[in-house]
Order: C-alpha cells, then structure tokens, then sequence
C-alpha cells in the first residue's frame, strides 16, 4: 500500500516550512506536495527553542512561532497546510529510502513515491556516548534539538527553582541555554574544553566581552577540561558532574550542547557526500537528479569563498530552500544559489550578527566597555567578514552589503581606525560604472548605449521606409 506524489520534503525543520510556502507561491496544486517529518507538528522556527520558549514569562508556545514567521512570512498552522492541500505525515520515521525508484519507506510500512525529493533532514544533536560518557538517559540531563528537549528543560527548571545548572558545551546551544537559566534564575556553570567561548566564531577579545557579561550575571566558566562521568543516584538522577580536571561539580539539571552532525544515513551509497553533508550544486541538486538537498545537510557552492561548505544556521536553511524550490518549478529561470554566510545571536540585552568568513587576519574596532563594537576579517588585502555587536537596522545592513563587496583593504591601521565608519562608506558608493571603449576618434562610450543605438537605428529606418512609401503612394495620386 502507498502514495504517490509529484513533491515530497523529507524533513519537517525550518527548511521544509519554507520550502512549502514557496511552492504555493509558486502555484503548486492540491495534493502534489507533501512533507514527512518524525516530529508531532508542523514545522516551526527552531531558534526559538532556546530563546522565547525557555523565558519565564510570556514564553512562546506554538503556534506562535511556526514557520514562517522569522521571515515576517506567514504563519504557516496547520489550517494552513490544510487550505493549501499539502499532505503532512507527521510523527513518521522514514526507515529507507531508493533514489533509483524513487521511493521512501515509512516505520509503518507505507511506501510513498515521488518525482521530486527534498532532503531536508537537518542535524541530530551528538550524544555523550558517542564520547565515551554514559548518562543521557538521565531524567535530569536534556539536550535542544527539537520541541521534545524543549517541553523537558522547561520542566526541569520548573521542578528545581535556584538549582544548579550544569552547561556542557560552549557554542551556540551552551551560551543561549546559559542565558535562559540564569533568567530562570538557576546557578549556571558552563563547561568547555577550548579557551574562550564561541572558539570556531569569536575572538579571545571578543569572546572576553561576552564571559565577562555572563560573569555579570552570575554564570561561572570551567575552561579548557571535558566531562568525564556523571555521578547518578538511585533514581537515576544525576547529582554531579566530574570533569577530567579532577574537579567535581553539583548539579540538579545537566544541558548538553556540544555539536550537531547531518543526518543523512539514508542516502549513504546512494548520492554524493562531501564534508559530511549532501553535496549540491547551486541549484541543491544533487548528484541524483531528481533530489535535492537543503539546509544543514546540504554541502553547497559558497560563491564568495569560492568553494563547497556545509552551514549550520537557519539563515541557510530559509534561504536555500526557496531557492531550491525556484530551481524545481523554473530550472531554466533560476541561477546559482548566491548566499552570503549570516549568523546572529540575541542574549539577555546583546545582540550581534556576523557575515561572510572569519578568516585571515582580524581588525577589530569600536567601544568593547559596553557600546557597539566589532571585527572584520582580511585575506589577500580584502574584507572577507564582518562582525557588530549592538547595530541599528542599518548598520547590520552596511556591513553585510560591504562584506559581499570584498573591498580592499590596503591600510589595516586605517582601517581599525575608520571601524564601523569604514563599511557604512563602502556600502553607500554607488555602484561601479560600466565598462567603457574608446572608439578611433576618441570619443569615449558606454557600452551599454550600444543597445539604444541600435534600437534608435531600427525605429529611424523604419520610419524613413513608412515615409518614402507614403510620399511615393501620394506622389501617385497626385
């Protein structure tokens, strides 16, 4: 027994919610699309897991943050899915899938086929045991990955009020996790292994600032060790945190935030993989042509560094997924994905955003006691990324537009010294002028009046052959 469909989306993420509003705004018809997703619900904005969702008051809970709301889109409920005829199987684990016949088997048996396939499978959370610590099973220890982990921390903060909290981790998920617990006021301790926090983004003197607000507000680091084993009673309840340092930390709640890894184990020895995600090209098609890959799991073209990376951040996820879709429903009026690497992060009363690559040498400016501040990254004489923390509107968009710009960067004193002033110059110049020829009398011509001249030409020869003919048919009848 199965379905069939012109269009399925593997995944039930940010991508997939996107994906789907494009397709109806692309005019799709009823029943030719559907979505599998393992989880209980139609897709939502995941970044609001571990931001509004763990605030203690007015938290956000669905369906206020399905997609697409962090794009000022729609809201896309399940009314909605309904009203546009797309099929959602939710709570659906897909056991296998043959990109040859171009089917995909559910856990309960059903087969569904498809013409097209969207791989929009994500990242799971990697586990303790995958480095040799046991304890996940614990019922104090959670992991973010979906709305699941989410629903359980919450629970977690609620049963021990002024506990302490435990963060494993010191990226992404340990420094916005960090962030809700202390507002849940819990004692919060973060523990990484590298020297600073953000190490594969931040700076030593950026990632200063922000430990340094975390001091603030009563966080505590342990730097430079890794957890080595839980100390758990006999309720199964973890009661400590031992570090390989030697050093041993109480805990009442334990969060564990220490790296994702794509999730594509179906398709292993069926499609092409590259630097562990699904290698696409700039359409995110994949080597099988009629699947294609977005999001976490893609491995796609990054035109300004010049070569293949997988990203890890909703932005990419947003924006490859409409692109795909563009490239399925207009693959001759559709170019090569274009994207420009963006991250941000919004905590207590910081908020900062990054662009491009963190790469080179760096250039950091601005007022590091508390008011806007920055960096831009250099290679070969040229900005290659940009970083501002505590921008209006404006500026984020100044130094986005001239990160994409590359400018040189002949003066890296003078660049320090110009800051923030430095991108807002470059991304207001007017774009450069055309290419220009000088003609044998010296006259020199935009190219691009070639056109209009030839266009003046036609139009005037025309006129001139309708006027001869009119004046030799009067000159008859005279």
């Amino acid at each position: 027994m199965g379905r069939a469909f012109l269009y399925v989306i593997l995944g039930g993420g940010v991508a997939a919610g996107y994906a789907a509003l494009e397709f109806t705004k692309r005019g799709i018809s009823h029943g030719e699309l559907c979505i599998i997703s393992e989880e209980p619900v139609p897709p939502y904005e995941r970044p609001a897991l571990s931001k509004g969702f763990l605030l203690p008051e007015a938290p956000a809970r669905l369906p206020s943050f399905h997609t697409c709301v962090g794009a000022n889109e729609e809201r896309l409920t399940p009314k909605w899915y309904k009203e546009h005829g797309i099929e959602l199987v939710l709570g659906s684990r897909v056991k296998s899938v043959d990109v040859r016949r171009k089917t995909l088997l559910t856990g309960s048996g059903e087969t569904i086929s498809y013409k097209v396939l969207i791989i929009a499978t994500g990242a799971r959370a990697l586990k303790l045991e995958e480095f040799g610590v046991k304890g996940s099973d614990s019922e104090n220890v959670c992991y973010l990955r979906d709305l699941a982990d989410a629903n359980r921390l919450v629970n977690l903060m609620e049963s021990c009020p002024g506990g302490n909290a435990i963060v494993i981790g010191g990226g992404y998920i340990g420094m916005e996790c960090a962030a809700s617990l202390v507002i849940n006021r819990m004692s919060v301790t973060m523990v990484f292994p590298e020297e600073h926090c953000m190490a594969r983004l931040f700076t030593p003197k950026i990632a200063s600032f922000y430990e340094e607000f975390y001091k603030s507000k009563g966080v505590k680091f342990v730097k430079g060790t890794i957890l080595s084993s839980f100390d758990i009673d006999s309720n199964g309840k973890v009661t400590a945190v031992n570090l390989r340092d030697g050093s041993s930390l109480p805990a009442d709640t334990v969060v564990v935030g220490i790296g994702i890894r794509p999730n594509t184990s179906l398709f292993e020895g069926q499609l092409t993989l590259e630097k562990g995600g699904i290698k696409v090209n700039g359409k995110m098609q994949s080597s099988n042509s009629s699947v294609y890959a977005v999001g976490d799991v893609a491995t796609f073209p990054v035109k300004v560094f010049g070569e293949s990376r997988r990203l890890e951040h909703v932005d990419s996820a947003r924006k490859s997924a409409r692109h795909a879709v563009g490239a399925i429903m207009e693959q001759n009026q559709v170019g090569e994905f274009d994207y420009l690497p963006f991250f941000y992060s919004r905590v207590f009363t910081l908020s900062w955003q990054f662009y491009g690559d963190n790469a080179g040498d760096v250039v950091h400016f601005g007022d590091f006691s508390g008011g806007t501040f920055g960096a831009y990254w250099v290679r070969n004489s040229h900005l290659v990324g940009s970083f501002l923390e505590g921008g209006t509107k404006e500026e984020y968009e100044a130094i986005a537009k001239a990160t994409r710009l590359k400018p040189a960067v002949e003066d890296v004193a003078e660049l320090e010294r110009q800051g923030l002033g430095f991108a807002v110059t470059v991304s207001e110049k007017p774009p450069p002028s055309p290419p220009r020829e000088v003609i044998g009398s010296g006259i020199v011509l935009e190219r691009p009046i070639y056109a209009f001249h030839a266009t003046a030409g036609v139009v005037l020869a025309a006129s001139v052959a309708a006027f001869a003919f009119w004046y030799g048919r009067k000159r008859r009848r005279w």
